[in-house]
This record gives C-alpha cells, sequence and structure tokens, in this order.
C-alpha cells in the first residue's frame, strides 16, 4: 500500500495541485469536491423526487393507507433514482448486466440516505401523512424533506466520491 506525503501540501489553500491526487479514472483520489458531490447528490436527487412524488400522488389518488403510498413512493424513488444512472452508462456503452452493477453501486446509499431522511421529514411534520395533493402542508413537508435530504446527503457523497465509491463509479463512464 502506498502512503502519500501530503506534509509538503498547503492545508490552509485548495490551490494545491490535483493531478498528484488523480486515479485512473481521471478523478480525485482521497477527496472530493463540494461541487462534485453536490452535482451527483442532485442527479440522484432528481430521480428520487419523480419517483417519490409520482407514488405519492398514485397512493393518494388511489385513497391508499399511508404506509402503502409510502411504500410505492419510496420504491419508485429507487427505480427512477438508479434508472437516470443505469441510462447514461448504457448509453456509455456497457452492456445491460454492467449497468445495473454500476447503477447499484452508484446510488444506493446516496438514495437510501435520501429516503430515510426525506421521508422521516415527512412522517414526524404533523398532519404531512394526512394532507390531501392540495393542501400546501402536503407539498411544503415534501419540496422541505427533499431539501434536507440534499443538505444531509451531499456530504455522505462527498465522501463516498472521495474513496472511489458511490457515483465516483459512474465517472469511470463519462
Amino acid at each position: 500500500m502506498r502512503v502519500m506525503d501530503h506534509t509538503a501540501h498547503d492545508t490552509t489553500s485548495n490551490a494545491h495541485d490535483e493531478a498528484a491526487h488523480r486515479t485512473g479514472t481521471g478523478h480525485a483520489h482521497g477527496g472530493a469536491s463540494w461541487g462534485m458531490a453536490a452535482k451527483a447528490t442532485l442527479h440522484c436527487l432528481t430521480g428520487c423526487a419523480i419517483g417519490e412524488i409520482l407514488g405519492m400522488v398514485i397512493g393518494t389518488a388511489l385513497l391508499w393507507g399511508n404506509v402503502q403510498t409510502m411504500v410505492l413512493a419510496i420504491t419508485l424513488a429507487f427505480v427512477f433514482g438508479y434508472s437516470f444512472t443505469l441510462f447514461a452508462v448504457r448509453r456509455a456503452g456497457l452492456d445491460f448486466k454492467s449497468a445495473v452493477k454500476v447503477a447499484l453501486a452508484a446510488d444506493t446509499v446516496s438514495i437510501a440516505v435520501m429516503e430515510l431522511v426525506d421521508n422521516g421529514i415527512i412522517a414526524l411534520t404533523p398532519g404531512a401523512m394526512d394532507a390531501h395533493l392540495s393542501d400546501a402542508l402536503f407539498w411544503t413537508a415534501l419540496l422541505g424533506g427533499f431539501a434536507v435530504a440534499f443538505v444531509i446527503t451531499t456530504p455522505v457523497n462527498k465522501w463516498m466520491i472521495g474513496r472511489g465509491k458511490g457515483h465516483a463509479v459512474v465517472h469511470a463512464y463519462h
């Protein structure tokens, strides 16, 4: 195992030589920028939000109970979240089986954290689970949950990308 000597680096500045930290995939090893982490989280959030909103709308329209609606919403959040990555890596030339493995590796932790946080906020917001689609409380809790989930999931993604995990797996195919 090779250990890099970081004693010569200026830790008070971000101006150090990133090329010294590059891996074979061309992305920083041992650290990831906040911008990269935010972009990965936004990508994940987009798929999750589409799936979750669709699930909430379907469950509410069908007059399902809270548990059934939430299960559908979470399931669709994972489906749409994985689909965004799956389509991108398939377009880059990966076969279907390999693309599924990349999507699972890239997005599972991010989607799971996001879903835990935003559904937890919805569940803990008084009246949100009983609110109708036409109620401001429904949308405020849902969108507020997404915002908080983004803030909490971004550092998780930054940590994972910096270790060559999570969304870093996808970057090899861009």
